[in-house]
């Protein structure tokens, strides 16, 4: 059953180039302790990744992306329990088949299965969850041909499109996220952010958001993704209000904070 509160999923990226915490944890046991750390702060779920999807990114083999985050996947699976979910952070069938052996029960295509429609099968066959994001195109030329006439509207149908390929599929536990930063310019996130409420109302399943160090947050604050953390966690005070069912966050212990704080204010806190 899902929480009425709003969810805090922690990024663990298993990559060398992400483009805040690229590096950081390459190394399997470095990444299973901070996702175990990330539980310990008040993830509900962790999202494991092994391919950057920043803009003007180069694409991974599967077999590459598949050695960064089976083993971290299989290990956190092993030592979390039922403390918290895991999601594999990928956009093809093979790796999310492999995840879901490894002990992942979400999968996160920030394409929608738009890229490799096979995954939308393989979660449905395994009955894993299904989290559909927006984006035109591929990650690293998403941002050359941006274009939208009106971009609440627009991403809206596009997810629901795509929500109702899943389900015919089979997948029948379907989040979306609207993809902020994947493919839209600043004014296309700021009315994205605006209007969720909107969008949210209009989907029909629940929304999950990623603002965490963006940088629309940067174009406004001034500031590097290392010092965007009061931007962010504005960002995600206004996505739970918003109805948020998730926000996806680099720092949970942090945004864990803004986040009970505006799930108090929104009436989604569970308190007795």
């Amino acid at each position: 059953m899902l929480s009425k509160r709003c969810l805090i999923v922690g990024v663990l990226n298993c990559t060398p180039d992400s483009f805040f915490d690229g590096g950081r944890f390459t190394a399997v046991e470095e990444a299973v302790v901070a996702g175990l750390a990330m539980v310990d702060a008040g993830a509900d779920w962790i999202d494991v990744g092994g391919e950057s999807t920043r803009p003007g990114s180069s694409p991974v083999d599967a077999i590459e992306e598949q050695s960064r985050v089976i083993p971290v996947i299989a290990a956190l699976a092993a030592r979390l329990g039922d403390r918290a979910r895991l999601s594999i952070d990928t956009y093809t069938a093979t790796t999310a088949s492999a995840a879901i052996a490894a002990g992942a029960t979400i999968v996160n295509d920030i394409s929608g299965g738009l890229l490799d429609p096979e995954i939308l099968r393989v979660t449905a066959g395994a009955g894993a969850a299904m989290v559909l994001g927006h984006l035109r195109g591929a990650p690293g030329t998403m941002m050359e041909a941006v274009s939208f006439a009106d971009v609440v509207s627009e991403v809206t149908g596009e997810l629901g499109g795509r929500i109702e390929v899943a389900r015919a599929v089979g997948c029948t536990e379907i989040w979306a996220d609207p993809g902020i930063g994947f493919g839209k310019r600043f004014e296309h996130n700021v009315a994205l952010l605006k209007n969720l409420s909107t969008l949210c109302g209009r989907l029909g399943v629940p929304v999950m958001v990623g603002v965490s160090r963006k940088a629309f947050i940067g174009q406004i604050t001034g500031k590097p993704a290392g010092e965007r953390i009061f931007g962010t966690a504005a960002a995600v005070t206004g996505a739970v209000l918003a109805g948020a069912s998730a926000v996806r966050v680099h720092d949970v212990a942090a945004m864990r904070d803004a986040v009970l704080v505006a799930n108090a204010i929104s009436d989604k806190m569970d308190i007795a």
